[in-house]
């Protein structure tokens, strides 16, 4: 993991910075914090990937892109950690579980470049790229924590505070941040900067349920115009929240 660049923030942010969130307002200091990005990968937000070849429409996906890159950038510019997970498995598909195993039932795999690592597939959405002083961690499951080292790296950096933005809702982003609360993390969820494509043309969406479920157990919501002013009120960093409007 190639570390940031030192900044102002280093030796100067020892306050909290409060924003706007349900069910109460969260604080927050930015050098205990990570933003998890989770798989915002071309599989599951670009045409040709894995959830379009299933012809589900990604218009919500591709919706949070713009509000997911100015959260990155302010978040850089703050020198918040950022850390992205991608859901990939091996081409001979030896870690996606054994034959009898519904995760391998479930997902379907075995015909093309689906959710395999090292292809365009599992590349992060270009709008979204890392950069340098990001991490990346590749996962088998829907939880980031499961089996994998993100636990070790948000604890060798003192991360206490996760902002989740990323795919899908209820499924990735609702599995971590479950297993983020186990660990005593303190979540909270850019509703803007998340997206399901289960359930989008019930009545009450699998977004909004595990919205509420969040907000009531496990956490916080916010959108992600409250976080871009919080930090902006803070540092002055307005330019980086602004650049993609």
């Amino acid at each position: 993991m190639v570390e940031p660049s030192p900044s102002k923030w280093e030796n100067s942010l020892v306050m909290l910075i409060k924003i706007t969130a349900r069910p109460q307002p969260y604080a927050f200091d930015p050098s205990a914090t990570a933003v998890l990005a989770i798989d915002v990968q071309n599989d599951f937000g670009a045409q040709g990937g894995y959830v379009d070849s299933f012809g589900v429409p990604i218009e919500g996906t591709r919706a949070t892109i713009g509000p997911i890159a100015r959260v990155l950038d302010a978040a850089r510019a703050a020198n918040i950690a950022i850390v992205y997970t991608k859901m990939e498995f091996k081409r001979d598909l030896s870690n996606v579980g054994g034959p009898e195993s519904p995760n391998r039932e479930l997902l379907g795999l075995g015909s093309g470049d689906f959710l395999i690592e090292n292809t365009w597939n599992t590349e992060i959405v270009p709008e979204l790229a890392p950069r340098q002083g990001d991490t990346i961690v590749s996962k088998q499951r829907y939880s980031g924590f499961f089996e994998t080292d993100l636990d070790d790296i948000l604890r060798a950096r003192g991360i206490t505070n996760l902002v989740f933005v990323g795919w899908t809702t209820s499924v990735c982003v609702e599995s971590t941040v479950r297993d983020a609360f186990y660990r005593d993390y303190r979540c909270i969820v850019l509703e803007d900067c998340t997206a399901e494509t289960v359930g989008r043309s019930q009545v009450r969406t699998n977004h909004e349920a595990s919205l509420f479920v969040i907000q009531a157990q496990f956490g916080w919501v916010a959108d992600s115009q409250s976080l871009l002013d919080g930090l902006a009120r803070a540092t002055g960093l307005a330019s980086a929240a602004s650049r993609y409007e």
